[in-house]
């Protein structure tokens, strides 16, 4: 019998203990062809992009200096990991513990991984995502002949129902929920990538779908009457689940896929995820979807290499915000 390529060796390209026997210098090395890739890991200026740079390490953190601008910086500056404080090292074991997750890893699990607290790991997950969305960004599925799928999954919000029968109420009605509960939208293209958003209903849905998905394409969707809308543009094939999963008419089963990781992620592995960063982990099992047939080494350079052409993070940036830890 055929050995499945996930358990192959060709599967494995980089590991773990690999990365951690690099000393300083090869980790640095490391980063900096994944980031100047154009140079084969020559430094250029991130202010001016002056390919010209003169050493003048000091300390452990190599430094140059632009002939152009005469600024100085580092092969972290500007990147997702500037102003870093840990070892370069300890960021590509990061990496590497990230992108072998399956169903990704909580930032308790990171954190004690690496022996960083919660608080840097929760920062150094979502700046993971962060780069991960960015392959993303203002992309589009489908076009003349393509199918794509078009599903909604229902997360959070959940009510507690009470001990007795008697004192139980219908979770079902308006009244008796939390308001908390979103929908996780996923558009998927047949053998192609995946789009996600978060929106309050399935409905809510329908300008981002015709947004993200070319003409000509056709959509699968189920019976929901939120994705009626779509006629308008595109043909849609509807499946009803109440009699098939799936047939030779119309089927959402790669949507369902998704799903699929997306709950194991968040009952195994997260156990609760807040409603502000639904939105990122989404979009993380989404990239883990498309890439799961890929080697565990190009899942470690396509994240580095993103984490090294993305710029800072948006919202993780400086030190930790206590307002953001309310909110979880």
């Amino acid at each position: 019998m055929a050995q499945h390529f996930l358990m192959s060796a060709a599967a494995r390209t980089i590991s773990l203990k690999a990365v951690m026997r690099l000393s300083d210098a090869d980790a640095w090395t490391m980063f900096r062809k994944l980031r100047w890739p154009d140079t084969d890991g020559s430094p250029v200026c991130p202010h001016c992009e002056c390919p010209i740079a003169y050493d003048v390490t000091r300390g452990a953190t190599p430094r140059y200096r632009c002939k152009a601008c005469r600024r100085d910086f580092s092969p972290t500056s500007g990147t997702l990991f500037a102003y870093h404080k840990l070892h370069i090292r300890d960021y590509m074991a990061a990496i590497v513990i990230f992108v072998n997750a399956v169903k990704g890893i909580s930032a308790l699990q990171l954190g004690r991984d690496l022996d960083v607290s919660y608080k840097a790991a929760f920062v150094l997950g979502h700046k993971l995502r962060e780069a991960m969305a960015t392959e993303m960004k203002g992309a589009t599925v489908g076009g003349v002949g393509a199918v794509v799928e078009v599903d909604g999954c229902h997360v959070g919000g959940h009510v507690r129902p009470e001990n007795r029968k008697e004192d139980r109420k219908d979770r079902r009605l308006a009244e008796n929920q939390t308001g908390k509960r979103e929908v996780v939208v996923a558009v998927r293209e047949r053998d192609g990538r995946t789009l996600t958003a978060v929106f309050k209903s399935e409905a809510a849905s329908v300008d981002f779908i015709k947004a993200r998905v070319e003409k000509g394409s056709t959509i699968h969707a189920d019976e929901g009457i939120g994705w009626d809308k779509l006629r308008a543009k595109f043909p849609v094939k509807v499946i009803n689940h109440s009699l098939a999963y799936s047939t030779d008419e119309a089927c959402t089963n790669q949507a369902e896929s998704f799903f699929s990781r997306l709950r194991r992620a968040e009952f195994g592995q997260h156990h609760r995820i807040s409603g502000i960063y639904l939105g990122r982990y989404a979009g993380e099992m989404a990239w883990r979807e498309d890439h799961r047939r890929k080697p565990n080494g190009t899942l470690f350079s396509i994240v580095a290499k993103r984490a090294g052409i993305m710029g800072q993070s948006v919202d993780f940036t400086g030190y930790w915000q206590r307002s953001r830890v309310n909110q979880v």
